[in-house]
């Protein structure tokens, strides 16, 4: 049984992947509106992995005999400057994730809660790729600077990211 503390935090951590989720869809829709499929899909996979990530919490909750508190999410920005503009706010939000998931890790290792800080590994691995990618992303742009056609065939590049199923998920399936 989850103690009560580890239960409203993995709660609160559910929100903050969906508030996530929910500032990628805003990312990926004003992209798309800018001409920008690719980047737009980019962010729309994001989108879909973010709410992956709520529902292993969920069935983890679940599993556990916890219950799941659905909280209301806050709302996120709609606008951005420039696509370098926004993989560096997805950068310094993944940031941010990374240090509630090690927050959350923490937890559970100061409640002795050996179940939880399993579950918890694969995010810890899953935040360092979070980062990794926005980081050769802005590394991408910057490079690119000002060439149209260096952001016209990234652009092409990104259409082609696809969803896949985190394995947490999967396994369940």
């Amino acid at each position: 049984m989850l103690s009560n503390t580890i239960t409203d935090a993995i709660n609160a951590q559910i929100n903050a992947e969906l508030w996530s989720a929910y500032l990628y869809l805003s990312m990926g829709m004003q992209f798309e509106a800018a001409g920008h499929p690719g980047i737009a899909n980019w962010f729309k996979v994001q989108y879909k992995e973010e709410q992956a990530h709520a529902e292993i919490f969920m069935n983890y909750l679940n599993s556990r005999g916890a219950r799941v508190v659905l909280r209301p999410i806050d709302a996120v920005p709609t606008e951005w400057a420039c696509p370098k503009c926004a993989f560096t706010d997805t950068l310094a939000h993944e940031q941010k994730v990374t240090a509630m998931i090690n927050n959350l890790y923490a937890l559970a290792e100061a409640e002795h809660d050996y179940a939880t800080r399993g579950m918890l590994d694969w995010f810890v691995r899953e935040q360092v790729e979070e980062e990794e990618t926005a980081k050769s992303m802005i590394d991408r742009l910057r490079l690119i600077g000002d060439n149209g056609y260096g952001l016209y065939m990234l652009d092409q590049e990104l259409a082609a990211r696809t969803f896949a199923v985190p394995a947490p998920l999967a396994a369940k399936a």
